[in-house]
């Protein structure tokens, strides 16, 4: 008995020790392609959803696209309609002041009346940013007065505006109009002698 357990003990010493890499029961071909399609099939309904939502997104980018041309054309269309509402009572004012005047008024009454809605016109542009470029009596400046004349004047030195023959006006600090005006030349070449003169 005791030769037949030595002789066990050797021959279960000398087998080759187990292989780490060979199949074993949880390394079944048929469970690894199942896990394998499984792993597909969440892959493919991932790539789905992700392509969903990019048409998604693509489809919203689009409708801002789209809302952001109509309001810009909104805006351009209606972009003077606060203006417009303050201009209609002036309006309404220069309507009623004519139709007094033909209704056999005094001239007096429709000057007032006139003079009343230009107060209120310039009112409405100054509330809107609008205002008048100072000419008159001011050095002519090219980048908002517009020389229609030069004119020798005593009384306004060189480069200054002598008349302003139609207003100027800005939008904030943009410029709507030049004013038209007519420059002062100097005075005259020979005032100075001609006082001098009379001097001696």
């Amino acid at each position: 008995m005791a030769d037949t357990d030595d002789t066990r003990r050797d021959s279960t010493a000398g087998a080759a020790p187990a292989d780490p890499g060979a199949a074993g029961p949880g390394d079944d071909p048929a469970a690894r392609i199942a896990e394998l399609e499984a792993q597909l099939v969440a892959a493919r309904d991932e790539a789905r959803a992700a392509g969903d939502r990019w048409l998604r997104e693509r489809a919203d980018l689009d409708n801002v696209k789209k809302r952001a041309a109509r309001e810009k054309s909104d805006a351009v269309r209606f972009g003077t309609e606060a203006l417009v509402k303050d201009l209609l009572p002036a309006v309404d004012n220069l309507e009623r002041a004519v139709a007094h005047a033909e209704g056999g008024g005094d001239g007096k009454a429709l000057v007032d009346g006139v003079q009343l809605v230009l107060k209120a016109l310039l009112d409405v542009l100054q509330r809107h940013g609008v205002t008048r470029v100072e000419a008159r009596g001011e050095r002519f400046d090219p980048a908002h007065h517009e020389a229609v004349a030069h004119v020798e004047s005593p009384e306004h030195a060189q480069g200054h505006v002598v008349e302003e023959h139609q207003p100027g006006y800005r939008l904030h600090e943009r410029l709507l109009r030049p004013a038209l005006v007519t420059v002062s030349k100097g005075a005259p070449a020979g005032g100075d002698l001609a006082e001098g003169g009379s001097g001696d």
